[in-house]
C-alpha cells in the first residue's frame, strides 16, 4: 500500500497556529490548486486524525465529496448525515493500513499533524508533498515532531508559483 502526504506548511514548519486557525494560508483563487486536483485523482482515500477532521467541518463545502475518509479516533464521533462517506477507525498506523490494504485499496492520502507523524514514525509514509507558504507564523503545530532514526528521502521536484509558494515532493528512501 502507497501513503502519501499532501501538506501546506509555513515557511517555519508549521501546519497550523496552536489554536489550529488557518488563517495564514492564501485564500484559494479558483485558478491555482497547486496539484492538489492532479494528487488527489490518485488516491483512493483519505486518512486523517480527529482533530483535523473538525477543522475541515468548519470549512463549509466538504472538501472530499467523492473520496472514502477515515477520522482517526479513539472516542466516539458525530457525523454529519450527508458525509456518507466519512467513517472512523482506531488502531495503530500499521493495523489501519492493513484493514484499508484489504478493503482492496492502494493508495491513501494522509492528513493531520499527528497523523503523519504517527505514520512517518512507522515507516508507512511512501511520498511526501509540502507546499511552503511564504510566511513566518512563529509558533504552532510542527509538521513533523520527534522521530526514533532518521528518516532518508529523495527529492524528486520542486514547483514555484506565481504567488511565492513553493513546492517540493519526496519519497522516502527505504
Amino acid at each position: 500500500m502507497k501513503a502519501s502526504v499532501f501538506i501546506g506548511t509555513s515557511l517555519d514548519g508549521f501546519i497550523a497556529r496552536e489554536n489550529g486557525d488557518l488563517d495564514w494560508l492564501p485564500k484559494p483563487s479558483g485558478s491555482e490548486d497547486y496539484g492538489y486536483e492532479e494528487f488527489a485523482a490518485t488516491v483512493d482515500a483519505i486518512v486523517m486524525g480527529r482533530n483535523t477532521y473538525e477543522k475541515v467541518l468548519t470549512f463549509g463545502e466538504w472538501p472530499y465529496p467523492k473520496k472514502p475518509l477515515i477520522v482517526l479516533s479513539h472516542a466516539p464521533l458525530t457525523i454529519p448525515a450527508q458525509l456518507t462517506s466519512v467513517e472512523t477507525m482506531s488502531g495503530s498506523p500499521a493495523e489501519i493500513v492493513s484493514r484499508l490494504s484489504k478493503r482492496g485499496l492502494k493508495h491513501l492520502y494522509i492528513d493531520g499533524g499527528k497523523t503523519i507523524q504517527g505514520f512517518l514514525e512507522t515507516g508507512l509514509i511512501n511520498e511526501l508533498t509540502i507546499t511552503r507558504v511564504p510566511v513566518l507564523i512563529g509558533r504552532g503545530i510542527p509538521l513533523f515532531g520527534p522521530l526514533q532514526q532518521d528518516v532518508l528521502l529523495r527529492h524528486i521536484e520542486t514547483r514555484q508559483f506565481s504567488d511565492g509558494l513553493v513546492q517540493s515532493r519526496y519519497v522516502v528512501v527505504r
